[in-house]
């Protein structure tokens, strides 16, 4: 019965064990009435023309002693039909017997309880009902309802026999209840038996760890509530009393109704009309209990968003296991309500019974999803430092996988539960399989991607890095994609195959910063000078306790268009970069010291301009032949002369 089903189950176990103990050591005050309860059918079967069915009874109730005493917890002798049914009839037999004591003696004391006495009888009571489901296969009924549904077969069953004629027993094939015949005896069995005038069928099965048993067949378990509405107006062939299913099913409470029905039984007449298996009564109360369950969740979730977030992330991950865990409460109240109190059956309590159980489970997986959530926010607060043996961010990835595993596992076992066969479903995906996969590619992609990226740890949450055209931290690294904080501030967000794929500069990951500038000096710097600003600032770098001892360069490089330039190239030993930027801060004011103790100074942009005259010379146009030439210039020398 969903998560209910392991407390009932674990109740009715020890109420059996309790019951067929007492039995077993004969403390149990009314196995004594058993045997004058056999006597009395005996006697009152000897003086009457006994028709079959008595005998039935008369043989069912002698065997009753010695059949519980001997096997008080095993189960029902399904070795062959006659032990089938004539198991059935015993069980029943006294099941009915304390059933209707308990019932006489509640009304008849003023207490507005049951005594403890009482209580005990109908644990006996319900240990009884229970072994008698065991004659049928009830393999049709989701396993969240069985508990229930198998209440309700067992009645109905026992009111159906109470209004036919049944063969004498020695007629059915098998043995006595109790023979617990073997496996060679069984293989002589025909493989069903049907009782005559019905089309209720016992058929050999085979249960696993059991071997071969006789039990009605799930097709006849199905019948059974239309072949009781079909048979249910025919008196019964002897008086026991009102219709236990009917009592059953339209009273509160578990077997007994508590006093407070009487308030019903003396309000309207028609409270205690029957539709659809239910009184009316029974539907107005569903249906209030349902609103009120619906409700809750509804107001709780509502008055969340109206309240103020709060600053810490734990704090509002703590706030969200709130709500599942209201839901499961209030769906746990209810079925309580519903079943042990107002008793809604039929297949009103089958669905009401499934769609809880769903729920239930599908709020289970959903809390342990944020619980590990929860968990996961205590490691995301964890520092991440290079060289850390295990990387928070890749932890908290996993846990958010485990706890989607675990949701989805602890959901899929929610819906064997009620019947929808998972484990089907997940081998019918091979089959579309291909389909599956191709639309799934990119998530897979993306995950693959975040694999790569932790297997190969590019990056960490909190460390900086340049990804081809864009920069900034580190802030996530989830299932699907990475999420960056820019130097600007806004979040961007990359999908871990794109990232991957990507040429990332890791800046965090440096042990060491560069330290590379270049002195640009005025071309009036002497060559002494030069000499002795290169030797100042490579002593002052050698001597400098942040500086690493190689490689470390102070040279004049070349001459520039208007500065005579010395590249300093130096590590400083620090992975921080704040911690770089102020030493390299120190450095460049002491380079700007050296260079002016010196005698020297920086150089900036500049251009010289040079003037030149050449002397001047009287030129002639055309210019003189070659021999006017001589001539003129014999001429010259005599009028010098």
């Amino acid at each position: 019965m969903g998560p209910l089903a392991p407390t009932s189950s674990f109740r009715n176990a020890v109420s059996a064990f309790l019951f067929f103990g007492i039995l077993l050591t004969g403390w149990f005050p009314w196995q004594s009435d058993n045997l004058v309860f056999a006597q009395e059918t005996a006697a009152k079967g000897d003086q009457d023309d006994q028709s079959t069915d008595d005998e039935i009874v008369l043989e069912t109730t002698f065997d009753l002693k010695t059949y519980l005493r001997e096997n008080p917890l095993a189960p029902p002798d399904t070795s062959s039909p006659r032990a089938s049914l004539e198991s059935f009839i015993l069980l029943m037999n006294q099941a009915e017997t304390v059933w209707r004591d308990v019932r006489i003696k509640f009304y008849e004391r003023n207490e507005r309880f049951l005594s403890d006495t009482e209580e005990l009888k109908l644990q006996q009571v319900r240990a009884l009902l229970d072994k008698a489901s065991g004659v049928f296969d009830l393999s049709g009924i989701p396993e969240t309802a069985r508990d229930r549904a198998s209440l309700e077969i067992v009645l109905q069953f026992q009111e159906i026999l109470d209004r036919i004629y049944l063969p004498n027993i020695e007629d059915v094939p098998g043995a006595a209840a109790g023979s617990f015949l073997n496996s060679k005896a069984i293989a002589e069995l025909p493989e069903r038996w049907t009782i005559p005038g019905t089309d209720l069928v016992f058929e050999r099965t085979r249960v696993p760890g059991a071997g071969s048993r006789f039990l009605m067949t799930r097709e006849s378990v199905a019948q059974i509530p239309e072949d009781y509405e079909l048979i249910k107006a025919f008196a019964p062939r002897t008086d026991n009393g009102d219709d236990l299913y009917a009592y059953y099913i339209y009273t509160p409470g578990n077997l007994v109704a508590p006093k407070w029905y009487n308030m019903i039984s003396a309000g309207p007449s028609w409270l205690g009309r029957h539709i659809l298996s239910q009184a009316y009564w029974q539907w107005i109360a569903l249906v209030l209990l349902t609103v009120i369950a619906v409700s809750l969740p509804v107001f709780l979730s509502r008055w969340g968003r109206m309240r103020a977030v709060p600053v810490l992330e734990s704090r509002r991950r703590l706030r969200s296991l709130q709500l599942p865990i209201l839901i499961i409460g209030t769906i746990l109240a209810y079925r309580y309500l519903i079943e042990d109190q107002v008793n809604i059956t039929g297949n009103t309590m089958v669905a009401v019974g499934a769609i809880s159980t769903a729920l239930v489970w599908t709020c289970l997986g959903w809390l342990v999803y944020r619980i590990i959530d929860l968990a996961s926010v205590w490691i995301i607060r964890t520092p991440v430092g290079v060289g850390q043996p295990m990387d928070s961010s890749l932890l908290l990835t996993a846990l958010r996988l485990l706890g989607l595993a675990a949701a989805l596992i602890i959901t899929g076992y929610g819906a064997t539960r009620i019947g929808i066969p998972v484990y089907g479903v997940i081998a019918g995906l091979g089959v579309g399989g291909l389909a599956v996969a191709l639309a799934a590619q990119p998530t897979l992609e993306n995950l693959i991607g975040g694999i790569i990226l932790y297997a190969d740890k590019m990056v960490r949450v909190g460390e900086f890095c340049e990804f081809d055209d864009l920069s900034g931290t580190v802030e996530a690294i989830g299932i699907r994609s990475t999420r960056i904080r820019a130097l600007d501030r806004t979040i961007i967000t990359i999908s871990n195959a794109d990232l991957a794929k990507r040429k990332i500069i890791n800046y965090s990951r440096r042990d060491q910063f560069l330290l590379r500038h270049t002195l640009g000096l005025r071309y009036e710097t002497s060559e002494s000078q030069i000499s002795q600003i290169i030797e100042a600032i490579r002593g002052y770098l050698e001597a400098h306790e942040m500086v690493a001892e190689a490689p470390l360069r102070v040279h004049f490089v070349g001459m520039a268009a208007y500065t005579l330039d010395v590249e300093i190239y130096a590590y400083i030993k620090t992975s921080d970069r704040n911690s770089f930027l102020a030493t390299q801060e120190s450095m460049l004011l002491k380079f700007m010291e050296i260079v002016h103790s010196c005698g020297a100074d920086f150089a900036f942009p500049s251009s010289t301009t040079y003037l030149a005259q050449d002397g001047e010379q009287e030129v002639s146009w055309p210019p003189a032949s070659p021999k006017r030439q001589q001539d003129t210039a014999a001429g010259d020398r005599q009028t010098a002369a």
